[in-house]
C-alpha cells in the first residue's frame, strides 16, 4: 500500500526539484504541494498525508507554526537551507532534517527510514483492542498493566504518549496516531494533534472559540477540539 506525501515550500523551484527527486520512489504517492502556507494547511487537514516534506523559513508562518495549525501530523521531514533549527525540529518529533541543496543519498536514507517505520507500525496495528483488554506499559523501572476502559486521556509528548488512568500517567513509547488505530474507535476520540480522550469520562461540553468545543473530563482536564474535530464530535454525539 502506497504512502501519501505532501510538499510545502515557499520556493517553487525547490518544490519542483523535490518532485523530481521523489519520482523514483514508487512507494510514495504525491497528493499535493504548495508554496502558500495557508493553502497547505487547508489541504493537509483535508488529505491527512502520511508524510510532509516541510520548509522552515517561510513568509506568514514558519514550519513550526505550520505544524501547530494542523489537526494531525503523522510524519514530517524538514527540508531547509538553515541548520540552526535542527534541535527544535527534533523536539517536535521530526523524522529527519535535510539541508538544501538536497543530497539524494540523504533523501534516500530519510525515505527508507520512513517506509521502514510505517511497515513496522502496520504490522503491529492489526486488530483493535476492545475495552475489556489491557495494555502493558514499561515506564523506566515501573511496569503498568492498564485496562483500556480505565484510560481517560492520552497526551502526545515527543516520541511518547502520556497515558492517564486512575492517578497514574506513565509514558508509552508509541505515537498517538498508532494508538488511535489500535484502541476502540467507539470509545476514544482524537481531539487534536496532541490529545485523545475516552468518551465515557466526558462530564461537560462547552462552546469555545470559532464554533469549536471544549471538553471537560471527570478528572478536571479541559481539552479543546480543533474545528475539524468539533464538527466530527457533533456528528457522532448529536451535540
Amino acid at each position: 500500500m502506497k504512502k501519501t506525501a505532501y510538499l510545502v515550500d515557499d520556493e517553487l523551484l525547490a518544490l519542483e526539484e523535490l518532485k523530481i527527486l521523489l519520482r523514483p520512489y514508487d512507494q510514495l504517492e504525491l497528493v499535493g504541494a504548495s508554496d502558500h502556507v495557508d493553502q497547505a494547511i487547508r489541504e493537509c487537514n483535508e488529505l491527512r498525508p502520511d508524510l510532509i516534506f516541510l520548509d522552515i523559513n517561510m513568509p506568514g508562518k514558519n514550519g513550526f507554526e505550520f505544524l501547530e495549525a494542523l489537526d494531525e501530523v503523522k510524519e514530517v521531514i524538514f527540508v531547509t537551507a538553515y541548520d540552526q533549527f535542527a534541535i527544535k525540529a527534533f523536539e517536535v518529533n521530526a523524522l529527519d532534517y535535510l539541508l538544501k541543496p538536497l543530497n539524494p543519498s540523504r533523501l534516500n536514507d530519510a525515505i527508507h527510514r520512513f517506509l521502514q517505520k510505517s511497515k513496522k507500525e502496520e504490522s503491529e496495528v492489526k486488530d483493535r483492542l476492545s475495552a475489556d483488554k489491557k495494555i502493558f506499559i514499561k515506564d523506566g523501572e515501573s511496569c503498568h498493566f492498564v485496562p483500556v476502559s480505565k484510560i481517560f486521556l492520552m497526551e502526545s509528548v515527543g516520541n511518547y504518549v502520556r497515558v492517564f488512568y486512575d492517578n497514574q500517567k506513565p509514558l508509552l513509547h508509541k505515537s498517538l496516531t498508532y494508538l488511535e488505530q489500535k484502541l476502540p474507535e467507539d470509545l476514544f476520540f482524537r481531539a487534536n494533534r496532541q490529545y485523545m480522550f475516552n468518551l465515557d469520562y466526558v462530564t461537560q461540553i462547552e462552546p469555545y472559540f470559532n464554533s469549536t468545543l471544549l471538553i471537560v473530563l471527570k478528572s478536571g482536564h479541559k481539552i479543546d477540539l480543533s474545528q475539524r474535530q468539533s464538527v466530527k464530535f457533533r456528528e457522532i454525539t448529536g451535540v
